[in-house]
Order: C-alpha cells, then sequence, then structure tokens
C-alpha cells in the first residue's frame, strides 16, 4: 500500500499565488484597454447610429463629406506608389549593396516615426511657406503648395514613408543572395533578376508594408492640418473634417465620418492578421 505525499505547505500556498496573478494581470489589461479603446470605439458607433442608420447614411452623403472622403483617397492613392518606390529602393540598396553608413540611413527612414506630425508640418512650411527657403521662388513662379493640395501630398508621403522599406528591409535579409546570384549566373539580367526572384521572395512583406502605408496616410492629421488650412470643400481630408465638423456642433455628423474611418482600422487589422498567416505558413513550409 503506497502512501500519498502531501507537498508542503510553504510550496501550496506559493504555487496558490502565482495561480491569482495571471488572472490579476489580465484583468488590469482588459481594463486598461476598455478604458481607452473599447469604451471610446463603441462610444463612436453608439453615437454614429443613435438616430438610426437612415441619418447616418444621409450624413455620408453631404457634399462636403463626399469632397473630404475623395481627397484622402487621393492623398492615399499618390502616396501610397511613392513611399512603395521610394521603400523597394531603400530596402535593395541598403541590403543588396555596400553602402557607406547604413545606420544612417536607416535612421532617416525612421525619422517619421520620432517627429511628431505637427513638427512635419511646421518643417514643410518652414521649406515652401511664404516666408519659408523656397517662398520667393515658388512665389515667383506662382506655385502653391502650402494651403494647397501639393503640401497635403508631402505630409501624407512624409508621415508614411518608412513602412514598406521597413516591412521588406527584414525579409530581404532573412532571404539572402543565393536566389538572386544563381539567376545571375543563369544569363538573367537585373530587371528579370528582381521580377522573377526578388518580388515573389518579399510579395507578403511589400503587401504587409502597402497596407500599413494606406492606413498611415488616410488616417493622418497633424501634418496634414498644419500645411492645409483646413478649408472646407478645399483642404480638408476625412480626418479634418471629423475635427471641423465636431467642433461646428455637429456631433452626429462627425461620429459618421469617424465610423468610417474606424471600419478602414478594422480592415487594416484584418488584412494584417491574414498576411502574419500566410507569412506563418510559409515559414512553416
Amino acid at each position: 500500500m503506497t502512501t500519498v505525499k502531501t507537498p508542503p505547505r510553504s510550496i501550496a500556498s506559493s504555487s496558490k499565488q502565482r495561480s491569482w496573478i495571471p488572472a490579476v494581470l489580465i484583468g488590469i489589461g482588459i481594463a486598461y484597454l476598455g478604458l481607452i479603446l473599447y469604451i471610446p470605439a463603441l462610444n463612436v458607433f453608439y453615437q454614429a447610429f443613435k438616430s438610426g442608420i437612415g441619418p447616418f447614411f444621409s450624413n455620408l452623403t453631404r457634399p462636403d463629406f463626399i469632397f473630404a472622403a475623395q481627397l484622402t483617397v487621393a492623398l492615399a492613392a499618390i502616396a501610397v506608389p511613392l513611399n512603395t518606390v521610394f521603400g523597394l529602393c531603400a530596402a535593395l540598396a541598403v541590403t543588396r549593396y555596400k553602402v557607406p553608413g547604413r545606420a544612417f540611413i536607416l535612421s532617416i527612414i525612421d525619422l517619421p516615426f520620432s517627429i511628431s506630425p505637427v513638427v512635419a508640418g511646421l518643417m514643410l512650411v518652414l521649406l515652401y511657406g511664404r516666408q519659408g527657403w523656397f517662398g520667393s521662388f515658388l512665389q515667383a513662379h506662382d506655385i502653391k503648395i502650402i494651403f494647397a493640395f501639393p503640401g497635403m501630398v508631402l505630409a501624407t508621403a512624409f508621415v508614411s514613408m518608412p513602412f514598406v522599406a521597413r516591412e521588406v528591409i527584414p525579409v530581404l535579409e532573412e532571404v539572402g543572395l543565393d536566389q538572386e546570384e544563381a539567376a545571375k549566373t543563369l544569363g538573367a539580367n537585373g530587371w528579370q533578376t528582381f521580377w522573377r526572384i526578388t518580388l515573389p521572395s518579399i510579395r507578403w512583406g511589400l503587401l504587409y508594408g502597402l497596407i500599413l502605408t494606406n492606413a498611415r496616410a488616410m488616417g493622418e492629421f497633424g501634418a496634414v492640418s498644419v500645411v492645409s488650412g483646413n478649408i472646407a470643400r478645399q483642404t480638408q481630408s476625412l480626418p479634418l473634417f471629423v475635427e471641423d465638423t465636431y467642433k461646428q456642433y455637429e456631433t452626429e455628423v462627425a461620429y459618421s465620418a469617424a465610423v468610417l474611418l474606424a471600419l478602414l482600422a478594422v480592415v487594416t487589422l484584418v488584412l494584417k492578421e491574414i498576411l502574419e498567416r500566410k507569412t506563418r505558413i510559409k515559414d512553416v513550409k
């Protein structure tokens, strides 16, 4: 007959203590997210739909809203391709060639992450504004950048610049040079190697960077607000429209527009998760 030994009282008590620690930490995390994320997000949807579906869609048919949405899409349609080309060129230059000052170049690419968007907008004003470095030249040639669409494009492109490069660089480093060098030894030129070897190997990282760049471009507020002037139906993007209508006490309209921006964030998260799963499946294979 065997006897079951009970664990010492000190070990049993310490295991009980450790058992409730994860529950407390999870509770703190959920409470924190609820206060700063879940409750505000639910309030946005509640305020947008509290009068019904009809008023919600009616708010989305206003001419100033339609103009703001079209302007936001136009900004993203220009900034995303520009940053895609820049990101690919920068990633290839950093990973495939011995570029002097590599660490400095990476720091420059990361600059929009560390600079406040408002400061970025102010820098553009100091460069291209009427009293800026290039102000006299631009005035002499009747070119308007600040408080106009070109300035908004520059601000949007600046704040969304790093995403493609930062997503593609690690993928290129992981892939290595073996396949590209093998293609060159078989007679492939630079473009053929890029389109048939390099691009397929980085496609998921590139798509991930594109999604993040588009979300950042369409949701930018700070830098665009500084350089645009926030003029309704002229230089007012969708985030600026939300702020302006809220200040004008048109809260239901502001919340309706905010719902679209929130849905954009949800779509971004869903696509991000899909791409991450595809990347994990590829790594397993």
